[in-house]
């Protein structure tokens, strides 16, 4: 019979309790003012740490921002490849995965697009923007999955073509042209790019 995990300690209840009120703050002040015009210190106030501890946390305002958007992005991927196994067909399935990482990507759309900046651009070591390149990467694979299992592409073709899905999701919705439109209009825009490019 298998052994229940052990609880964690006190001190790594104390750790998770303050991580996950950073994330609050950071998620709620940043969802209502956007990142430029939301201080650290805000967020430490709102999470009731001191900013020393916060910068244990998380060293710049970028890596918060990150903090708060990859718990977003893991719960829409979560989401996405859930709701691609009822989709109908391959474009369907593939879009079922995209639709809620362009939905969370467009609750706050200059928070949005800054965190895409931060995962071309920013420190590939720093360990929130490490997670961000993993969920992207996830968004990969589960695109390579429904490709496999849908067409019968060989594993590289799949995650090639996986490759090239993505790149149209993030140009899509980086580009200052789209920075007005709404979560619809992009997906109708990804979907009309997609459509040329996966197996008919």
């Amino acid at each position: 019979m298998p052994t229940a995990a052990p609880r964690p300690g006190r001190r790594e209840r104390n750790k998770q309790d303050k991580l996950d009120r950073i994330t609050a703050a950071a998620r709620e002040l940043f969802t209502e003012f956007g990142v430029d015009d939301v201080t650290t210190q805000q967020i430490a106030d709102k999470a009731d740490i001191g900013t020393g501890t916060l910068f244990l946390y998380a060293r710049t305002k970028a890596e918060l921002l990150l903090l708060v958007q990859n718990s977003a992005y893991a719960d829409a991927l979560v989401r996405g490849t859930a709701a691609a196994e009822r989709a109908a067909g391959t474009l369907g399935a593939v879009m079922a995965i995209l639709r809620p990482v362009v939905e969370c990507n467009r609750v706050q759309v200059d928070n949005g697009r800054t965190y895409l900046r931060e995962i071309v651009f920013g420190d590939p070591a720093e360990p929130h923007h490490r997670d961000a390149l993993g969920y992207t990467i996830e968004t990969e694979k589960a695109v390579a999955g429904v490709l496999q299992r849908r067409e019968g592409l060989d594993p590289d073709a799949a995650a090639t073509l996986a490759h090239v899905v993505s790149a149209v999701m993030f140009v899509t919705l980086a580009v200052t042209a789209n920075a007005a439109k709404g979560v619809e209009e992009l997906l109708a825009e990804i979907t009309a790019q997609l459509r040329a490019i996966l197996p008919a």
